[in-house]
């Protein structure tokens, strides 16, 4: 729908509500049945339209649109909230023998009469609890200490199979389930936290309850939560008989409903049940530590009752840690993208968990002296979440003294730079920028939008680029021809072209572009945007001392000490003076205004749509002279600056009398008149 014939507010309001159930609609088959009926371009079409509409009439926006998922504002942290009814932990049974007590108690507490269980897998999630008014999601929160939990709603609404409207007006309801991480999800995360020297997640729990506590949903929205729900704590308007009842209610409100469930009648059926998920396990697509036996009648669960703790009509049965001995072999190292050292354990073969296990990360050198494990070692192994193979000890008595220790080479095994090991930090790293181990998704880096935007030029080309020895650093990018790229596959002549066009473009980027570009250590986007507006070039910031860099705002210690060093290198310097020999810019186009700093200290707003800048081209160069842009207006608000359809804040700036800025006399001011 074109959004220039929606002419009133009416329209406006009946045409956002058909979108949203219509996006509604796609995200629950999409994420929670896995059947998507449109392809993904079609469904972002929908969205575009409906934030169109919102944006065009902000008093359309609900809590419950799909455009409201993903807050832009971190907290400072969260408040407490209580549960309607309490969220009560499970007891665990361990073997066979607690599953058969379990049983005998329940039937002799309910004598004589017909019991049969729903037996659920247990996912190795964080249990939640989502709380409903009228259909509409009002707050979600964790379990705490069964009286009262964490509100973690903002990071709840960012999970796309948590709805945010139900089907159906229930006046109040209050649905419990787990949330977690798929095993593809953690095994990149985890990948990706290695590649930074970070702490890695022990498990996919770890992982899910780590992500839904962070202070901002962003953070949790780009972690691919997930959410499957198990039960009702507290509801009005709904009445059922069973258990089973209550899963098929939550299915047809649109919640997501672990779909691998089964009753049973006689115990025999359901440990063996228990058995076969012990080992079939291994090829679900997200962990789970056991399985949860239910009573299937609501009636007879509320006889039962529970302890202070604990349900009497339920129990999680909790599978064995599965553990191998095996030997080192040896101990090689791997260099990631942002060069990082990690060292793995190459194993002799041994099967664990479900599949044949031959190698193990060892994460860092730390790691390695704290188990004192050594080369030709006997050590203990496991999956850590059932996922990733992990050595838990060394098995020092069975050594007989061929065993060596190990240490961290001094040189990087790829390329041959010095392999550095900042203070306080874990991770040994590799500062070479044209390693070749780390060459590939350094380009991808490089190339990327908020880098040098070379429009064109993905991970499969620089593939090709790799492979046919047309480029070893981002320097030669720059001296591809078309013969080049044509003789490339899948890259017709057209491409060809375009992709040339991108390159040349990419050379008058602005210099944080490139900074950040480089993919020195520690700096992101903001670092670069200072470091260009405090130095005004290149050549400026390889020149700067450390206690130069220390004393700019916003960069520390260890920012400084990582440009100083990776400046330091000469593999890098070289990189550097290959790109100013093909003609990238390395100078801050304001650099002649005052050092390129006289708008520091002042503080911008931007509301409504400018017609020359984008609103990150207009923050680049606002934070390229040294200003500073918020979202907020506040009484230290310097200018807010206006375009086509402003909103609340135009009004909240003229209420505090804060200069206001037209486009025109926004560019007057970046000029520097």
């Amino acid at each position: 729908m074109d959004l220039d014939t929606v002419l009133t507010l009416e329209s406006a309001r009946e045409r956002a509500e058909i979108l949203r159930r219509e996006l509604e609609t796609h995200n629950y088959r999409y994420y929670v049945l896995d059947d998507p009926v449109i392809p993904d371009a079609q469904y972002d079409k929908l969205m575009r339209e409906l934030e169109q509409i919102e944006k065009k009439f902000p008093a359309l926006v609900t809590p419950y649109s799909p455009t409201q998922r993903v807050g832009g504002k971190s907290r400072e942290g969260f408040v407490t909230v209580r549960h309607l009814t309490p969220m009560l932990s499970l007891s665990n049974a361990f073997d066979e023998g607690e599953l058969r007590d379990f049983d005998r108690r329940v039937r002799q507490a309910l004598s004589g009469e017909n019991v049969e269980y729903v037996v659920e897998l247990k996912i190795d999630g964080l249990a939640v609890s989502l709380y409903y008014e009228d259909g509409i999601f009002v707050r979600g929160s964790t379990r705490g200490d069964g009286e009262t939990g964490e509100d973690i709603s903002e990071n709840l609404r960012t999970i796309r199979s948590v709805p945010l409207r139900l089907r159906r007006p229930v006046p109040r309801l209050e649905v419990r389930g787990e949330v977690f991480m798929s095993k593809r999800s953690f095994s990149m995360l985890n990948e990706a936290r290695e590649e930074a020297g970070e702490p890695l997640f022990a498990n996919p729990r770890n992982a899910a309850a780590g992500t839904l506590r962070q202070l901002d949903p962003r953070i949790t929205a780009s972690r691919k939560l997930d959410l499957f729900t198990y039960g009702i704590g507290y509801s009005e308007g709904v009445d059922l008989p069973e258990h089973i009842a209550v899963l098929n209610l939550l299915r047809e409100e649109g919640f997501k409903v672990n779909p691998e469930y089964k009753i049973f009648r006689n115990m025999e059926d359901l440990i063996n049940y228990c058995y076969h998920w012990q080992t079939e396990r291994f090829n679900l697509l997200y962990a789970i530590d056991g399985l949860v036996l239910k009573v299937n009648s609501l009636p007879l669960q509320e006889r039962l009752g529970a302890t202070a703790k604990s349900p009497r009509w339920a129990i999680a049965y909790k599978f064995p840690p599965e553990q191998a001995v095996t030997r080192v072999k040896n101990i090689f190292v791997r260099v990631g993208r942002t060069g990082v050292l990690t060292p793995t354990a190459e194993l002799e073969p041994v099967r664990l968990a479900g599949t044949t296990v031959s190698k193990a990360t060892l994460h860092n050198e730390d790691n390695i002296k704290e188990k004192d494990i050594r080369v030709g070692d006997l050590v203990l192994v496991q999956k850590a979440g059932d996922i990733i193979p992990e050595i838990l000890a060394a098995l020092p008595e069975k050594r007989t003294g061929a065993e060596k220790v190990w240490s961290m080479p001094a040189e990087c095994p790829a390329c041959g730079s010095k392999v550095v090991r900042a203070g306080g930090e874990a991770a040994a790293r590799c500062t070479g920028m044209a390693c070749p181990e780390r060459l590939w998704e350094e380009l991808i880096h490089f190339a990327s939008r908020n880098a040098m935007d070379i429009t064109g030029l993905g991970p499969a080309v620089i593939s090709q680029l790799l492979s046919a020895g047309l480029i070893g650093d981002p320097a030669d990018l720059y001296t591809l021809h078309y013969d080049d790229l044509a003789s490339l596959e899948r890259l017709g002549s057209k491409s060809a072209r375009n992709l040339l066009g991108a390159i040349e473009k990419s050379k008058s980027a602005s210099l944080s572009r490139l900074i950040f570009a480089l993919g020195i250590r520690h700096v992101g986007e903001r670092a670069a945007k200072i470091l260009a507006g405090r130095y005004g070039s290149l050549d400026g910031l390889m020149s700067a001392t450390p206690e130069e860099l220390v004393n700019i705002p916003e960069i520390g210690p260890k920012i400084a000490s990582s440009v100083v060093d990776f400046f330091a290198n000469g593999q890098n310097r070289m990189v550097i003076d290959k790109l100013i020999k093909a003609g990238v810019n390395t100078r801050s186009e304001r650099e002649g205004h005052s050092g390129g700093r006289y708008l520091d200290g002042k503080i911008f707003v931007i509301t409504g749509v400018l017609e020359d800048f984008s609103r990150q081209q207009a923050q680049e160069l606002v934070e390229s002279l040294g200003g500073k842009v918020t979202s907020s207006v506040s009484r230290n608000t310097s200018y807010v600056v206006v375009g086509e359809n402003p909103g609340s804040k135009y009004d909240k700036a003229l209420a505090l009398g804060i200069t206001i800025l037209n486009e025109n006399e926004f560019k007057k001011i970046i000029a520097g008149n």
